[in-house]
């Protein structure tokens, strides 16, 4: 039995021992790939990048400056992001689209307008370095630059499963649906909000506000999780799946190793360091094991990132930061947020991440982590003139 689809024959097995199919393919281009290459910017794919700021830019068209897609290992199909230069005293183009945005200003002083299609009343905000905003799902915006130098922004985005699932560019650019549950076009949605609230399913220290004016100095609760006084706040933004936090390590501290699934870049946002990730099948002394040629390091400044678990899977992953500020990040998942991964409703769940491995979650303790990690530690932030505050009560059970 023989039919032709695409010029292509396929021919049913004329034997036991003969398998249909390939077998083995190159991965084919999603919509999203495709729609990234038609727009004639660079494309960077890697495990991260030192600085954005480095990045080379060419025009783009459709938003009208220069700009580069960013899709880290790990990520692919997941969540989008890019880097676009807003020209000197100008602007981007006015666009709407049916996934979510979420801007980074990395450099630079304007404002944005947004406003719901085929209304007159807008909604507009200013944002300098270090703001952090979003643009509600398929709300007009247009975004300004308020000086005479080019302003750069860090933008992340859900167009890859969107652009995936429909298939249609038309569709997911020109649909004229007013999300009006996401975007009520009131005169304080931009309006910054300091309250702290619960995050309802992890119980994690959450903030319902829409922008927030300078994440690098915004106040952080206390969260202990990941390090001794780590700190750490959730932003909530206009209804939004994409998920993201910002967290800061003390000077002289560091992360404990820990895994989950792919999702997950952090952005570095004050301070520098680096972070090793690693398969979580090479075990969690991956350096005296001699494994450690597969282990993948990645140094970054402001603002310079990171994929956690940039091969698909579980990988450990561990942050250090090594100056002397502290090490503050700002994590982007896109819509796929810890704790809510699909389960069976009702299930018992665990935050396996911040949990150690010998009490079921995923987190070396410091006692059992591999020697190299606080070695290398010591000797890097040596270098910078810092002292570490890793006590040696930390190390013990």
């Amino acid at each position: 039995m023989a039919s032709k689809t695409d010029g292509k024959q396929w021919q049913e097995p004329t034997s036991a021992d003969v398998k249909s199919g390939y077998g083995k393919w190159k991965r084919p281009l999603t919509p999203y790939d495709r729609f990234m290459e038609e727009q004639g910017i660079p494309i960077f794919r890697d495990i991260g990048v030192r600085r954005v700021q480095d990045l080379p830019l060419k025009p783009w068209k459709r938003m009208g400056g220069n700009a580069t897609f960013i899709q880290l290992y790990g990520t692919e199909g997941l969540w989008g992001m890019y880097v676009v230069e807003v020209p000197s005293a100008g602007a981007l183009a006015v666009e709407k689209h049916l996934y979510e945005e979420v801007y980074l200003v990395v450099e630079g002083r304007g404002s944005t307008e947004v406003w719901r299609e085929g209304e007159s009343k807008r909604n507009t905000f200013e944002w300098q370095k270090g703001s952090l905003f979003t643009i509600p799902i398929n709300a007009m915006h247009r975004i300004v630059n308020a000086t005479s130098s080019p302003a750069l922004l860090l933008a992340g985005t859900t167009a890859p499963p969107v652009l995936n699932l429909f298939q249609n560019e038309h569709f997911v650019f020109q649909t004229p649906y007013n999300f009006t549950d996401r975007y009520d076009a009131s005169d304080d949605f931009y309006r910054p909000s300091e309250e702290i609230e619960p995050d309802p399913v992890r119980g994690l220290a959450m903030r319902r506000t829409n922008i927030i004016p300078d994440i690098v100095t915004t106040d952080l609760p206390m969260d202990n999780r990941r390090s001794p006084g780590y700190r750490r706040i959730e932003p909530y933004m206009a209804g939004n799946k994409f998920y993201l936090w910002i967290g800061e390590h003390e000077v002289g501290r560091y992360s404990k190793a820990h895994a989950h699934g792919s999702a997950a870049v952090l952005i570095c946002i004050k301070g520098k360091g680096y972070t090793y990730t690693w398969p979580q099948h090479l075990g969690m002394h991956p350096w005296e094991d001699g494994v450690a040629d597969q282990i993948k390091r990645q140094d970054y400044e402001p603002v310079g990132m990171v994929s956690a678990a940039p091969m698909s899977g579980d990988w450990y992953h561990q942050h250090f930061g090594v100056s002397s500020e502290a090490f503050r990040l700002t994590a982007w998942f896109g819509p796929h947020a810890p704790g809510r991964e699909a389960g069976v409703p009702g299930e018992d769940a665990i935050d396996r991440g911040a949990i150690d491995v010998d009490q079921g979650g995923s987190a070396i303790p410091y006692r059992d982590e591999d020697p190299h990690v606080r070695k290398e530690f010591n000797e890097e932030i040596d270098r910078a003139g810092v002292v570490s505050r890793m006590e040696d009560s930390f190390y013990k059970k």
